[in-house]
């Protein structure tokens, strides 16, 4: 109980440590390439639920969350800083009751480790730029794209449909749709 609220407690030892933990600046050196803010969401716009999912790990409920059974064109981006994670032409219908993806857009932006949470032995996926907890990956993917199955949570991104990527700042991922 004595770390609840601390910020509120001791406000001005809480600043200092924010100022000289180097939080803001690692934040700022590492943003997204995408300059557009208007489209980022504030955090202080996250709702308990996504909060809970991308900072302690939890998972929302299968089949009830906006993207498992979505089939836009475009790409989906980290809802904390709108870094471009996934594209909708690397989706698939897993039957599981989540967004299913064969594979990131590049590897670089998601992270991976270890997960023995709730007993199981899991890879748990996190945005390399943000840090949030996006999902899990499992080897039981479709075999002729690579065999991986990311199996993300909905509340950790927001989708950009194709025709505005452009506008929001995304434009050199069209050549992800650009057909050979």
């Amino acid at each position: 109980m004595y770390h609840q609220d601390y910020y509120k407690r001791d406000s001005e030892y809480f600043n200092r440590y924010e100022k000289a933990s180097g939080r803001e600046d690692f934040k700022e050196e590492n943003r997204s390439t995408n300059t557009d803010t208007s489209s980022k969401p504030d955090l202080s716009k996250l709702t308990p639920e996504q909060i809970n999912i991308l900072f302690s790990g939890g998972t929302e409920p299968p089949f009830h969350n906006a993207y498992w059974d979505f089939h836009g064109t475009g790409i989906y981006v980290d809802v904390i800083d709108g870094t471009p994670l996934f594209s909708s032409l690397d989706k698939f219908d897993s039957w599981t009751g989540w967004p299913s993806f064969t594979r990131p857009i590049d590897e670089a932006l998601v992270a991976s480790r270890n997960d023995t949470s709730l007993g199981m032995e899991r890879t748990e996926v996190i945005s390399s730029s943000s840090s949030g907890h996006l999902g899990h990956i499992f080897d039981d993917g479709p075999i002729d794209q690579g065999g991986k199955r990311y199996c993300i949570n909905s509340t950790a991104l927001r989708f950009v449909p194709l025709e505005e990527m452009k506008q929001q700042g995304y434009e050199k991922y069209l050549v992800l749709f650009q057909k050979n």
